[in-house]
């Protein structure tokens, strides 16, 4: 089957190259979205087919099927984040040859002169928070932001604003390519995040933000005032290690109270799902306070009994740390091996020679690799051993 996919910007009436202009004169199936068919209507032969690109994209895929050769037209460059890219997928054994426009961010660095080979990209079209939040946390001076009705720039600016990252500024681009109506703006996220829209638009984040290896214990908010009911920062840094977390994919924090290893993990490695337990009601306005504080975006909370959660549908761990267990250890320990991955790994602070006892005692009983523990004293508190298991 052979794909010829055409790239267009927002222009009315595209001039195509003359290339691009005999392919589509001899073209019997098109297809597209529906704002691209009311760009290029007038350019289409008479009697052709159409097929609208529209969920669910499996029935498009059906529709295609019939058909031995199909003209495609997609917005900027069809391979980047573009509908190509959803054919090689879904018909890995198409012919497919491009014919590629500037993609809308693209246009817009070139609309304010940005150099844009140092870009990081990021797409919130049909897609969730977690790429952005990484880019954010991470730092990037230059983010390209490519988005949708739901993750507007409005959007954007607001969940910036949550977490403090203040110290960037938005360069927004509406229905670029455009004459009559492309829109080039500069906002402050205050701004941005009291404009409205309209669609399509892209927009460019333009700031620093520098990363720091440990938060101070200090200040973070804690349950009751109780300084004992935080991982300390050497204990919480060197957890951390022992999880073993630039190659895993996700965190399950059991027990996070406070959220301190949720949220320096978070941090240090944006990369990460983490999924976050706690028992006590009280303490998810407190993980949410640090969270934000800290500017730890995409930390999902989960606030009742682990032992009674329902974890099907959310993605298995390849780590666990298990930080308060109320006397349940090896029930916990049971669940978490239930869903940890082969590769993954099970790490606790023992501070009580009854739960190092526990902690191996599960070990043997779940068929787990005990790994040789860290043994610790910081200041006056009493000493740790950070424990850690591994499947066999």
């Amino acid at each position: 089957m052979k794909f010829t996919i055409v790239g267009i910007t927002d222009k009315p009436h595209p001039d195509f190259p003359k290339e691009v202009q005999e392919i589509i004169r001899r073209g019997k199936v098109f297809s597209g979205g529906r704002r691209h068919r009311d760009l290029v209507a007038d350019l289409l032969p008479d009697a052709v087919v159409w097929i609208d690109i529209t969920v669910p994209i499996s029935s498009v895929f059906e529709q295609y099927r019939q058909f031995d050769e199909i003209i495609v037209f997609a917005s900027g460059d069809p391979l980047f984040f573009g509908f190509a890219n959803t054919i090689c997928r879904e018909m890995p054994d198409a012919e497919i040859r491009t014919f590629p426009a500037f993609n809308s961010l693209q246009l817009l660095a070139h609309r304010l002169v940005i150099p844009y080979h140092d870009m990081h990209i990021v797409s919130l079209t049909g897609r969730p928070w977690h790429s952005f939040d990484r880019a954010i946390i991470e730092g990037h001076g230059k983010i390209g932001v490519l988005t949708d009705k739901e993750h507007t720039p409005g959007a954007v600016a607001a969940r910036m604003l949550e977490y403090g990252y203040l110290n960037y500024r938005m360069y927004v681009g509406e229905h670029l390519g455009n004459p009559e109506k492309e829109q080039v703006k500069a906002f402050s996220l205050e701004e941005a995040k009291n404009t409205s829209f309209s669609l399509p638009n892209c927009l460019i984040l333009i700031g620093t933000h520098q990363l720091r290896w440990g938060i101070p214990d200090q200040e973070f908010t804690l349950l009751d005032h109780r300084e004992r009911m935080i991982t300390k920062m050497p204990i919480r840094l060197l957890s951390l290690q022992a999880l073993d977390l630039p190659s895993r994919h996700t965190l399950w924090d059991i027990g996070f109270c406070t959220g301190s290893v949720s949220i320096e993990a978070k941090l240090q490695f944006p990369h990460l799902h983490i999924e976050a337990f706690e028992i006590r009601q009280e303490c998810e306005n407190i993980i949410n306070e640090n969270s934000r504080k800290f500017g730890a975006l995409g930390i999902n909370v989960h606030i009742g009994d682990f032992l009674t959660a329902d974890c099907s549908a959310m993605n298995p761990p390849d780590a666990v740390f298990i930080g308060g267990h109320g006397g349940l250890l090896p029930d916990i320990m049971r669940k978490a091996a239930e869903y940890l991955t082969e590769s993954g790994c099970i790490v606790m602070n023992s501070v009580t020679t009854e739960s190092r006892h526990l902690f191996y005692e599960s070990c043997a009983a779940l068929g787990l690799i005990p790994q040789p523990p860290l043994h610790i004293q910081l200041n006056e508190y009493n000493p740790i051993d950070i424990l850690k298991c591994i499947p066999q």
